[in-house]
């Protein structure tokens, strides 16, 4: 009998080796290198099972292109999120740190598509199905079209699909399903490896869409080995803060639509309920004429949203000032900083400077730089801008504001909610015309975007 073979795999990366090391060459992380035993599969020959295959390699163009009908729920947001709804035969996966909701939501939008004559398989491998039936009457999701089964057996859960033959499946969470004959243990990357192309199997040749719920590191990436992401085809992240009540859904990958659109949700005792409008839950609690304080239109994919942009600027007793950003990029502080110092004159060598979104959104777009840089400016001066003003664009190196996309859309969202000025770049004026109750201050520098809206 032949002794079997053992490795040390990694387990963030899935990097391997013949021996144990301390660090993983791979990711660079430290004691995550496990030891797992090899096992060897039988290929009876190039003429065996596992290379014999039912289809022949034809040309392209006589393919049929057929366009399967996407399955709408009644969550909008998550319909926009997928790109329309989801696609028959496609692979989900859906990560979120512990408590964010990933379950709820699934369990809501599980009942959603059994109001559509769909049938649901919802695999629980964390909680009992006693768990999922409490969950499910505080949420109202009951059906007869939904089966629960608390399974963690590869085997046993594909005689449970056999068997109820759904349209929609959930594994929550592909980290506690095991294959019986992989030899090593639950969540491990031998495991999640190949519970997953197993779960890839079924949901293109039975066309059955389904969900993965995966468990994220501490530093918010999913767990396990990032070929994970490859297999599936649409990764989304649910996020959010423990101290605010909303959660954001945001696709990372998508093969069946765009990856930058966002769900917003808010979580209540009935469960998540859907945002249609943003701008007004992050503009409630704004403060009015305080130095500092701007409002930014930026994009979500489609989605325009209003949010405010917070600056505090206050002196140092430290030989180097603090840069600290929340929900900006910390770089691209440090670059609108170096220009308000070197084009405008603004001595920030011995301030602090802290930005903030508030509400705790991330934004990762250029246009938000011509509001950061009038946020800082107004709280160095002490001088507070109009309540009523909307400041986006992009800033360059030598002070120039340039332009940015979706004006249209930007402007439109202000007006819509009763802003009546909007600075922006002069470049985006052409071929557009301004709707009329709204004024429209077209710049072309960071000098006169400051003069305009520090008055």
């Amino acid at each position: 009998m032949a002794k079997p073979k053992t490795k040390f795999v990694c387990q963030e990366c899935g990097c391997e080796s013949v021996k144990w090391l301390g660090k993983c060459p791979g990711c660079q992380s430290w004691n995550s290198m496990i030891e797992e035993t090899e096992t060897v599969v039988k290929t009876q020959g190039m003429n065996g099972p596992l290379f014999r295959t039912q289809e022949k390699a034809q040309p392209i163009i006589t393919i049929e292109s057929t366009q399967d009908a996407r399955v709408r729920t009644d969550n909008q947001e998550l319909n926009r999120v997928l790109g329309g709804g989801i696609v028959p035969g496609s692979l989900i996966l859906v990560g979120g740190d512990p408590g964010i909701g990933k379950s709820t939501l699934l369990l809501q939008t599980s009942h959603a598509l059994t109001q559509a004559d769909l049938r649901v398989l919802y695999i629980s491998g964390e909680e009992s199905a006693r768990q999922t039936k409490l969950r499910a009457d505080r949420l109202g999701a009951m059906s007869e079209r939904l089966y629960v089964l608390c399974e963690t057996n590869l085997d046993h859960i594909m005689e449970a699909i056999d068997e109820v033959e759904p349209q929609f499946l959930v594994i929550d969470s592909i980290q506690t399903v095991f294959h019986p004959s992989v030899v090593s243990a639950p969540g491990s990357v031998a495991q999640v490896r190949e519970c997953t192309s197993h779960f890839m199997r079924i949901a293109k040749t039975k066309g059955i869409a389904t969900v993965l719920v995966g468990h994220v590191t501490k530093e918010g990436a999913i767990a396990g080995p990032r070929m994970l992401e490859h297999m599936v085809d649409c990764v989304l992240y649910f996020e959010g803060e423990r101290h605010h009540t909303y959660r954001l859904l945001r696709a990372v990958k998508n093969r069946f639509g765009s990856t930058n659109e966002i769900g917003i949700f808010e979580m209540q005792e009935s469960g998540l309920v859907e945002i249609a409008n943003p701008s007004e839950l992050f503009l409630s609690e704004r403060p009015m004429g305080v130095a500092g304080s701007t409002v930014v239109a930026s994009m979500e994919g489609t989605r325009p949203m209003l949010v405010e942009l917070q600056a505090l600027v206050a002196p140092t007793n430290f030989p180097s000032p603090r840069r600290m950003a929340a929900g900006i990029d910390h770089n691209r502080l440090a670059l609108i900083i170096a220009v308000l110092e070197k084009r405008l004159g603004c001595f920030l060598q011995n301030q602090d400077v802290y930005v903030n979104v508030a509400g705790g959104v991330k934004l990762d777009e250029p246009a938000v730089d011509l509001a950061v840089a009038v946020s800082i400016a107004s709280s160095f001066r002490d001088k507070p801008t109009e309540p009523y003003d909307v400041i986006f664009g992009e800033v360059g190196l030598t002070g120039e504001v340039r332009g940015v996309s979706r004006i249209d859309q930007r402007v439109n969202e202000a007006q819509k909610l009763g802003f009546k000025r909007v600075i922006m770049p002069s470049k985006s004026l052409k071929g557009w015309n301004p709707p009329a109750g709204i004024e429209i201050v077209a710049v072309n520098t960071v000098a006169e975007a400051l003069a305009a809206a520090l008055r």
